[in-house]
């Protein structure tokens, strides 16, 4: 009894370490991504535009939803505190809740329903971040700059995203995890 149940829980400890190497290697990642490169400053409200969130479709894609979780909420967190401190309150929960729709369930990265949950990170983005600079700055005008944005941001991570995806994809990185 104690040999089968020492492989086992080695098994489980290496998987544990391989899914903490990969979110802090993804955290990373997101957080370089988002602000550093293609980082583009609006103008309004102290905000930018980038393409950090293909990255965390990719970790949400390839993680167990805890990891990924943790990954976008670093992430983007240490991002805005390098950047734009102003907004980590809004960024770190805004950035799970984007991780959410996305699943590490299939074999591939790119599926119809992680295509799918683009479009929802691109309304949870959105919506959250008008809320955010309406809680900030009180206004509403925002609302077309906000979503706007967002449209940009999101749309292009997701295109980023499913190219990425799609290129892992052919080299079956999933199956090697």
């Amino acid at each position: 009894m104690t040999s089968r149940t020492l492989p086992r829980t080695g098994e489980k400890q290496k998987k544990k370490l391989k899914y903490l190497t990969l979110t802090g290697l993804m955290a990373a990642m997101i957080t370089i991504m988002t602000a550093y490169i293609c980082h583009i400053p609006t103008g309004i409200n102290s905000g930018y535009l980038h393409f950090g969130d293909a990255l965390i479709y990719l970790a949400a894609a390839l993680l167990p939803t805890p990891y990924a979780l943790t990954a976008a909420a670093v992430g983007g967190g240490l991002a805005d505190l390098l950047t734009s401190p102003l907004w980590i309150p809004a960024t770190i929960p805004i950035k799970m809740l984007i991780a959410l729709p996305f699943t590490c369930k299939s074999a591939k990265i790119v599926t119809p329903r992680n295509v799918t949950a683009s479009v929802l990170a691109l309304l949870i983005s959105g919506i959250g971040y008008f809320l955010a600079e309406y809680l900030i700055f009180g206004t509403w005008p925002a609302l077309i700059a906000s979503m706007s944005g967002s449209l940009i941001q999101s749309g292009g991570s997701a295109v980023f995203f499913i190219i990425i995806g799609l290129a892992l994809d052919k080299t079956h990185v999933k199956t090697m995890m």
